[in-house]
């Protein structure tokens, strides 16, 4: 067990039996569409909440996040994985209330929603995007790959949210909890060093020849720059100057493109 799936299992306990008995907190937690603006906690507070009126909702989303949740937390580290739990969360509350606009139906604005569904939704999606292939017992019995899983569960979500089966379940909030792990994953791996990398790599001043980039450096006003942009500057500067332009890196070169053209 890691240390915030422990947690968040914990949590989703025990906010499930002390709002058991207390309806006013269980109602002051809660999604409700048509008073998203006036209760905006209820974003991340409607993830922790389950239906008090049985115990499989609650064991079903909490057996997800405990097979498919260690294993992720300890591949993104304890702070990611959050994020993406309550990203997947709250963009799936996000759909689910922009569904229920888009389809006017006036008296789903009114219709609380809880789980933590389209979190764990967006645990599983995660977890296929690292370990496609990993397989997962259906009823203890039938294996299937994780990837398919996801297939299968994108697929009677919108058969079921389109026509209108399986009543009293958000599903546009399951598919926009996949939406929520498929989003926040695409922002992390834009971010990363590897991206950050490609980016400066694909730059053109990569690509520039003396001619070109002395042009280029001939347009910087080392005045106007950021003070840590005037210390890289002046740091080239003094390379170009001992070892002349053959001895930039590509993110030096990039350097010269981009503030060569007029950037602070």
């Amino acid at each position: 067990m890691t240390r915030v799936v422990g947690r968040l299992l914990l949590i989703n306990l025990l906010v499930y039996f002390v709002t058991w008995r207390n309806l006013e907190w269980f109602s002051w937690l809660s999604l409700v569409p048509a008073q998203v603006l006036t209760r905006p906690w209820t974003l991340v507070t409607y993830q922790f909440l389950h239906d008090p009126g049985g115990f499989s909702h609650i064991f079903f989303n909490m057996l997800g996040l405990f097979f498919f949740g260690p294993k992720l937390e300890l591949r993104l580290g304890s702070r990611t994985f959050l994020k993406l739990y309550l990203t997947a969360g709250i963009v799936g509350a996000l759909v689910h209330i922009i569904w229920t606009v888009f389809t006017m139906a006036q008296g789903g604005l009114y219709v609380p929603m809880v789980g933590a569904s389209a979190a764990v939704y967006g645990v599983l999606f995660a977890y296929a995007r690292y370990w496609p292939r990993d397989r997962v017992l259906i009823w203890f019995v039938i294996p299937v790959q994780v990837r398919i899983l996801v297939i299968a569960f994108t697929v009677i979500s919108l058969w079921s949210g389109l026509g209108g089966i399986g009543g009293g379940v958000a599903h546009f909030a399951h598919l926009g909890g996949f939406l929520g792990g498929w989003l926040y994953l695409r922002v992390r791996a834009a971010r990363s060093p590897a991206a950050q990398f490609r980016k400066q790599a694909e730059s053109p001043g990569v690509r520039m020849g003396e001619r070109e980039l002395t042009l280029k450096w001939r347009q910087i006003e080392p005045t106007s720059l950021h003070p840590v942009n005037r210390a890289e500057y002046d740091r080239i500067a003094d390379k170009i100057k001992g070892l002349g332009w053959a001895a930039l890196t590509d993110r030096e070169r990039a350097f010269v493109e981009r503030f060569g053209g007029g950037y602070g």
